[in-house]
Parts: structure tokens; sequence; C-alpha cells
């Protein structure tokens, strides 16, 4: 596993792991990784950038999972989502890795290519269909996870109107999918649109979140053409790039292939977002 130790990449190494697959995670600071993980589960040191670390990493799997995020500059997209998986497909064919499963996002087509981060993911697509490893992708709309990122003490903001409603999945039934992947051999060779079984806007369901997850806090939304002033005035790169990528994903929903195919080969989600939140706050009492 590639990425294996954030919100989105915990959930598909427990599951691989449940579902009793031997689980080799990479990481750069091994002991915080492991610390977080049962002790079956392999840590190995290194860096997706870093061949030798890599491919040690890789020795003797037969599977491999990515999911990296880069940011906040146009060229860190480019050098880990894009590079990084790039390099990890290469070193898989030089392995004889016989799987490999990539979480891209939903709005990585053409029309979205002028957003660094979706343009990395493209390129990643490319990078691994170019491989000859054989792989599924996975093109998966907002994950109700990231709801937590908007949620700082007792606040809770939203930038932009966010109207586009989103069908919300839950990391769980994601994982779930990537597991399902490697036992189906129909799944090969297949770019997978996913999402949940709901929609709701971003404001929407930051209320839902807050509701129940933070009873009390009520968010409030903050104007784009606000926030690109006070980002014009900031020092911090992270904060000019989450307004800009906010920006553009107040232009977007995540109507841009279908889920028929990914929810017959895999199983539908089916985690609603009322259920997922009663969970969140049930772990958190």
């Amino acid at each position: 596993m590639v990425g294996g130790s954030g919100m989105l990449g915990l959930p598909v190494v427990r599951r691989l792991h449940a579902d009793g697959n031997q689980v080799r995670v990479l990481s750069r600071r091994p002991k915080a990784t492991a610390a977080g993980l049962p002790p079956e589960i392999e840590v190995a040191e290194g860096d997706v950038e870093d061949d030798r670390s890599l491919a040690r990493a890789l020795d003797g799997c037969q599977g491999v999972h990515v999911n990296l995020m880069g940011g906040p500059r146009p060229s860190d997209f480019d050098r880990t989502e894009h590079l990084g998986t790039a390099r990890v497909a290469r070193l898989a064919a030089e392995a004889r890795v016989e799987r490999l499963t990539y979480l891209s996002g939903a709005p990585a087509v053409p029309a979205n290519a002028r957003d660094a981060g979706c343009k990395a993911k493209m390129d990643a697509e490319k990078a691994i269909r170019a491989s000859g490893v054989r792989h599924t992708i996975f093109r998966v709309t907002w994950m109700m996870e990231s709801l937590a990122m908007f949620v700082r003490g007792r606040r809770a903001v939203m930038i932009g109107a966010q109207r586009h409603p989103l069908r919300w999945i839950a990391a769980d039934d994601y994982a779930a999918m990537v597991s399902r992947a490697y036992g189906t051999p129909e799944a090969e060779g297949k770019t997978l649109f996913v999402v949940g079984p709901e929609r709701y806007d971003k404001v929407e369901a930051l209320a839902a979140y807050c509701r129940i997850v933070h009873p009390g806090v009520k968010p409030s939304v903050l104007p784009l053409w606000l926030m690109r002033a006070v980002a014009a005035l900031s020092f911090s790169p992270q904060l000019r790039a989450d307004v800009r990528r906010m920006a553009f994903y107040d232009t977007i929903g995540d109507d841009f292939g279908d889920p028929e195919e990914a929810n017959r080969l895999l199983g539908a989600p089916a985690t609603t977002l009322e259920t997922w939140c009663r969970r969140q706050a049930a772990s958190a009492s």
C-alpha cells in the first residue's frame, strides 16, 4: 500500500487486512504509522520519490494500491500524484506485481485539466495504463471523511456556496470495493466511477455532519471573493491553494461518469450520510 497512513488510505489497509490479505504499508514515518495499525501489518520505511526504498517495499507483493495526495502548489501535485504514481507503476512492472489499484477523482476528465490536481491524476492514470500492469482505476467522488477538514474547534466553515449536489461516499464502502477488485477479474483494465447513494451539496453535508457529530456548531459560508482577498494578502501557500481549489470545485459537481459498472462488479456503496455521521459520533463518545 502506497499512501496508507491517511484518512483515505487507512480504511483500505484495514479492509485488505480484514479480508485475509498480508499487507505492507510504505511510510516515511514507520513508527508513527505502525502505532495506528494492527501488529500483523508490516510497515516499510521509504518514500515514493526514492526508487530504492520503493522497490524494496514492492518486492514480493502481488498487488499494490496507490493513494497519493499532492499540493499545495501545482508542481507539488505533479511531483507527488503524477510522477509518484508513475514511479510506483514502473517499479511494479519491473517487480512483476500482478495488480495495481489507484485512487483517482471523479473530476479527473479532460474538461477539468485546468485544475492542477485533476491534471496530475489524469497523467497518473496514463502512466498506469502505459506500465502494462493489470489495473483498476477508481474515480471517486467526495468522501464523507473529508467533512472533518471543514471543522476547527467550535467553527465549521465552507468556502463558497458549493451548491452542486454530490453523491458522498464513506471511505469504508470504497475500501470494500478496492478489496473486492483484487478478486474480480472483470474489474481489470477498468476505470470505474464510484459514488455513494445520496446527493447533498457541501453546505448541506457539512450541516448534517455538525448536527450529529458536533452539536451546537453551525456551519458558516465565506464568500469566495472575500477568501480570495484574504489569500492574496496571506503568506500561506496552503491557504492560497485551498481557496483556488474550492473556487474550482464551486463550479462543478461529480456527474462525470456512470457508476453502474462499478456497482455491478464490486457492489454498490450503501452507507448513507446520516448513518456515517452517527458512527462518527458514537466512536467519538
